[in-house]
């Protein structure tokens, strides 16, 4: 192979291939340069990925065009650049599935000159999948909104088994038109929204800087191409649908299906205090949901409390204590008093707790004293009090109900 069509160049031959491919080169040579050894290459995957049937058919002799609304199969294996399957590569493998070449024009930012240039830019599935003894397939239902002309499509390919990783794509399928008789349904996408982890409940505390988690599930897939005018997956922060945020290229499907995924998303530095997040998804068959939540900023400097609550309540044998904070990742000393509605201390149970998110995994009581003998029926009140490393403490007062 030439060194142009090498595709594991070392740093130096790609800053002088760039310099010698850049129309009037004379000029524009100064504006490249190496900082670096220019023998080292990039972090080029070892192996390759392979697609051999679509739909059952091979490869070599598929000749149907995939269809909106179609659900689809794509079969293949991870092997070696002669194209011999690895089969102790057992991982995952994380296919990304496009709709036609988009021509697209650079937005001249700078006063230069507009480039004018066709690229695959309309993911029509994004997933993740089983890679078992080098082999793998996965599934997904075509979106109503792809372009319906007929031409080439194309699929890319990550996979990875350890230390060892592979890639590929493939052009040689087409995809466009509508599949005839396809019966269109009427539900939205399920939708489920947290801030930084799944254990967060809505009007909880975040950091100032949280992450979106959005999860979401439909029979049918979600649509993230963005050809349909407002068919995008977008969230509103606060209300501002000005600045909408579109999430179509942060929402993955789970491993080994396409019927649930989830978006995770970075939100910017937000003021303290309350605020709002609404999210607006599609499926593939156009049906819209929407869901909302609500989260209280609190800055990491001093420790603050909220949802503080025991579940159930009242109970007889058994309950677990919660709450929120905004010490996510810190060592937390925890101490939780119970007493009587005279101010008489009956309980205390003492617990570390460092958790990822801002809400405690639950503290357990069977509803028994210091002695380990059952108190009686009525009223208490609960004092949960809160230290971080540097000595920084919160408490927050509750009460409960003992039945018999």
């Amino acid at each position: 192979m030439d060194e142009v069509g090498d595709p594991h160049l070392n740093l130096g031959k790609i800053n002088m291939l760039t310099k010698n491919g850049v129309p009037n080169a004379n000029s524009s040579k100064p504006n490249f340069s190496l900082l670096g050894d220019p023998m080292l290459r990039m972090a080029y995957p070892k192996y390759e990925v392979y697609t051999t049937q679509i739909n059952g058919v091979d490869l070599e002799v598929f000749t149907d065009t995939l269809k909106s609304l179609q659900e689809v199969e794509f079969k293949g294996f991870v092997g070696d650049v002669e194209g011999n399957k690895l089969d102790d590569f057992n991982g995952f493998i994380y296919p990304t599935v496009f709709d036609k070449e988009s021509y697209v024009s650079t937005q001249n930012n700078d006063g230069g000159v507009v480039q004018n240039y066709y690229t695959f830019d309309k993911v029509i599935y994004k997933g993740k999948a089983s890679v078992i003894n080098g082999d793998f397939s996965f599934r997904f239902v075509v979106p109503y909104d792809i372009n319906y002309a007929v031409d080439s499509g194309r699929v890319s390919y990550y996979a990875v088994a350890g230390s060892n990783d592979g890639h590929g794509f493939n052009q040689s399928f087409l995809i466009g038109s509508s599949l005839e008789g396809a019966e269109l349904n009427s539900e939205g996408p399920q939708i489920d929204l947290y801030m930084n982890d799944t254990t967060f409940v809505s009007g909880g505390i975040t950091n100032t800087q949280p992450i979106f988690l959005a999860r979401l599930e439909d029979d049918n897939g979600i649509n993230t191409v963005g050809n349909g005018i407002g068919h995008d997956l977008v969230a509103i922060l606060d209300g501002n649908t000005q600045s909408p945020i579109n999430l179509n290229d942060f929402y993955e499907a789970a491993l080994d299906t396409y019927k649930k995924g989830e978006i995770r998303y970075q939100l910017p530095q937000l003021s303290e205090g309350t605020h709002n997040i609404r999210l607006k998804a599609w499926d593939v068959h156009n049906n819209s949901s929407q869901s909302d939540l609500d989260f209280v900023v609190a800055g990491g400097a001093e420790i603050a409390l909220s949802h503080v609550l025991n579940y159930p309540n009242p109970f007889s044998t058994y309950t677990e204590f919660f709450f929120e904070h905004n010490q996510a990742c810190e060592l937390l000393d925890v101490r939780i008093q119970i007493f009587t509605v005279g101010g008489k201390l009956v309980k205390s149970l003492i617990q570390q707790v460092r958790n990822e998110g801002f809400r405690t995994a639950p503290i357990p009581w069977d509803g028994r004293d210091d002695f380990g003998d059952k108190i009686g029926r009525g009223v208490y009140v609960y004092k949960v009090e809160v230290r971080n490393e540097t000595g920084d403490t919160a408490e927050k007062f509750e009460k409960l109900v003992i039945l018999n």
